[in-house]
């Protein structure tokens, strides 16, 4: 069969599956992609991240390169999109890796484990540490490259029907809790429950759950958690800093041009650093309107804390001595982690702690 025959009756996914892409990319003007999502539109936050990535891609290209954008449960299921970009379904995806630790729990710490990096840590150690390298290494073995995507910043640590006074109520609860970290609510009495941002708000308010955790209050305050339970605990100990991830088809990746790869590379960095810049600046006046509304603000007990850290170290030791790929990346992690926080006691921590006991 002539080549340019076998292109017009292929179209792009069977080129991209025949490993011929490169040459045929290269020599098209314009370009279009899809993007799953992990979430719904009403999230302008965390879901905004992709349409700025994905307008950002646009203008650097001249409207050349297109990448339209699917929420959560438009093209598949929000827990789907990997299977999709493996598969070659969607040529990219926009999530949180550590939804897939089922796959392998190497996925998590692409994103946030118990007792990990804060944001400007996980930034660190992507950018200027082995961070990024590890994970695309973990990453080629599903067919994805990766690039950082996001960051919600320290989380809080959700919202409760009840009011949590010790380990003894963790005991049986069943919470809403994002992927890996259930992990160790589990060793604490726990019962995790991992359910889709857009679903969470029916599963508590119909009691299915006991508590529910997602980010922060100004998307909480959206999702409308402070209706059906009235006690916001803090902080998250499981996301102190959560990296969301863009996830390419390595294919597809590799047959861009090297502009196009710029582009991507650069688009992905604007939208990684936007999304922690919004949180930042929303999160506030949403926590101001929600305690005004009778939110009750609860700071999560010592013995679950303590507890939950115990458990947490007792499971990455576990995992280190039965998977070797989490074991290759948990200790590098672990290293940065330590040498962070020598360094962050002495400059932000005791710089923050002075100022928030100011009156401002």
């Amino acid at each position: 069969m002539k080549r340019r025959s076998f292109v017009t009756q292929a179209g792009l996914a069977g080129v991209l599956a025949s490993g011929v892409a490169p040459a045929v990319v290269h020599a098209q003007a314009n370009l279009r992609w899809r993007l799953a999502s992990s979430f719904p539109k009403s999230l302008d936050t965390i879901f905004g991240a992709a349409d700025v990535f994905t307008k950002k891609v646009a203008e650097m290209s001249g409207g050349k390169f297109q990448i339209s954008v699917h929420a959560g449960g438009e093209l598949m299921p929000p827990f789907g999109v990997v299977d999709g970009v493996q598969n070659g379904t969607v040529e990219m995806a926009h999530t949180a890796p550590y939804y897939f630790f089922g796959k392998d729990e190497t996925f998590a710490l692409g994103c946030a484990i118990p007792f990990g990096l804060n944001s400007r840590q996980m930034t660190a150690w992507m950018y200027e540490g082995n961070g990024l390298k590890l994970m695309r290494d973990f990453y080629r073995n599903f067919g994805i490259i990766s690039f950082p995507g996001g960051n919600t910043g320290a989380q809080m640590g959700g919202w409760y029907r009840k009011e949590i006074k010790s380990l003894a109520d963790i005991k049986g609860m069943k919470m809403r809790i994002g992927g890996f970290a259930g992990r160790v609510l589990e060793r604490m009495g726990g019962v995790p429950q991992n359910i889709p941002g857009g679903e969470i708000y029916q599963a508590l308010e119909k009691g299915t759950i006991d508590a529910a955790e997602w980010v922060g209050p100004y998307d909480d305050q959206k999702l409308g958690f402070n209706k059906v339970a009235p006690f916001y605990v803090y902080p998250a100990w499981w996301e102190g800093g959560p990296q969301l991830d863009f996830f390419i088809n390595t294919k597809a990746f590799e047959a861009l041009t090297p502009e196009y790869k710029a582009i991507v590379e650069a688009a992905a960095a604007i939208a990684h650093t936007d999304m922690q810049a919004k949180y930042d600046a929303k999160n506030p006046a949403a926590l101001r309107q929600l305690v005004g509304s009778g939110t009750k603000l609860v700071r999560m007990p010592k013995d679950v804390m303590a507890t939950a850290f115990k458990e947490a170290m007792a499971l990455y030791s576990e995992l280190s001595s039965k998977n070797p790929n989490w074991k290759k990346v948990y200790e590098d992690y672990a290293t940065f982690r330590r040498d962070q926080n020598l360094w962050s006691r002495f400059a932000e921590k005791s710089f923050d702690d002075f100022m928030q006991s100011q009156k401002l």
